[in-house]
């Protein structure tokens, strides 16, 4: 058991200066002056703060790039790295190459990472279509592979496999039966190139046949006017769209000024996710489609754009919070279970200095760092 003392709690709502106790790898009581049972790890948590973990719904746990050559591949996430940057759960994805990479690879990735100690799941799928898969299967891998949430696919980019509306249907479709009948989002990850149909291909999917806008969620959102105009619309429709996190100030900027422009177009804030695209590369080409400039993405940005977004763009911490904790959840379907401080919640905390430095990270209900230092690294971290 672990009980953290006279924090502010922040579910991401301000909850109030509170006590929690964690058993089982649950959240079991919030309220204020709990009783330090027998046995039960006290963490002080005067002057400090309490957070969800933070989801990060877009990892290449696996490594990704390779769009250099073979040197220019990724390597696979660490523990370590996810735990720095407050991530307690992670889904991962495969990118570009769907060749040299599998869904073997990347399920086993997965189950390493749960058994490591943190919440991680995955999606079949990657740029290509036809989808790779284990079972041969869309919908068998959705339905019998406990980790696969969904599936990831490109469009409306040079890399992607240009597929028509049908065919984009027919996925939508079998993602969605699939969803339903293991209990899960059933959701497809769109890898959102800057081509001007953006998203168009979805649109027309949608008008075409009656599968639910939730299927569809888009990511990448922000890298093109066009692009982000559509995804406007898409949220406003029901959709859910995704912002990924640069590594610098400027990004953390472009997020920023990004979500404020979403804001004053009124869509619903509750719609919106920020994801990291961990050890994902990212890519510059020239005008003649030529690879001039790429490097390897850290999964701490979701952590840093909230830091950014509370100290320097002024925005409340509750409101920060939603964007890589409980609109994520929401968004994949593990809402309560994931992404809230609440009694019966995952014991997926983050405990933050009063600057907003990372003092501890505890994944479901084990304390992984305290005071700023890792108490578990992965199995081969030294």
């Amino acid at each position: 058991m672990l009980l953290i003392k006279g924090a502010e709690v922040y579910a991401p709502e301000y909850l109030g200066k509170l006590d929690i106790l964690v058993a089982g790898g649950k959240i079991e009581r919030i309220g204020e002056k709990l009783p330090e049972y027998e046995g039960c790890e006290v963490m002080d948590g005067e002057g400090k703060i309490v957070t969800p973990g933070i989801i990060d719904r877009h990892v290449h746990v696996t490594g990704g790039g390779g769009e250099g050559s073979f040197h220019t591949q990724a390597p696979p996430v660490q523990l370590s790295s996810l735990l720095q940057g407050g991530v307690t759960t992670v889904i991962g994805l495969l990118g570009t190459d769907g060749i040299s990479r599998s869904v073997e690879n990347l399920v086993a990735k997965t189950k390493a990472l749960k058994e490591e100690g943190i919440s991680a799941y995955c999606l079949c799928g990657a740029y290509g279509y036809p989808s790779p898969t284990i079972t041969g299967s869309v919908s068998k891998d959705i339905m019998f592979i406990d980790e696969i949430l969904g599936l990831k696919l490109a469009v409306s980019d040079h890399r992607a496999p240009n597929i028509s509306v049908e065919e984009l249907i027919r996925l939508g479709s079998d993602v969605r039966t699939a969803g339903m009948l293991s209990g899960k989002a059933g959701f497809i990850t769109l890898h959102m190139g800057d081509d001007e149909r953006a998203l168009e291909p979805v649109f027309e999917a949608l008008k075409r046949t009656s599968i639910p806008v939730k299927t569809f969620q888009p990511t990448h959102v922000g890298r093109a006017s066009k692009l982000q105009e559509d995804a406007f619309k898409l949220a406003k429709m029901g959709g859910t769209i995704d912002f990924t996190c640069g590594q610098s100030e400027s990004k953390f900027r472009s997020v920023d000024e990004s979500l404020k422009a979403a804001a004053r177009a009124q869509v619903p804030m509750d719609k919106i996710t920020i994801s990291s695209d961990g050890q994902g590369s990212w890519s510059n080409y020239d005008a003649d489609g030529r690879l001039v400039e790429m490097g390897v993405s850290d999964v701490d940005t979701i952590y840093r754009q909230i830091v950014y977004e509370v100290k320097t763009a002024q925005m409340p911490l509750a409101e920060a919070l939603t964007y890589g904790t409980i609109n994520v959840a929401k968004a994949l379907e593990l809402y309560p279970k994931k992404g809230v401080v609440r009694e019966g919640s995952d014991g997926d905390l983050l405990l933050l200095n009063a600057d907003l430095s990372m003092n501890a990270v505890i994944a479901n209900g084990t304390v992984m760092m305290k005071d700023g230092v890792l108490q578990k690294k992965g199995t081969y971290e030294k």
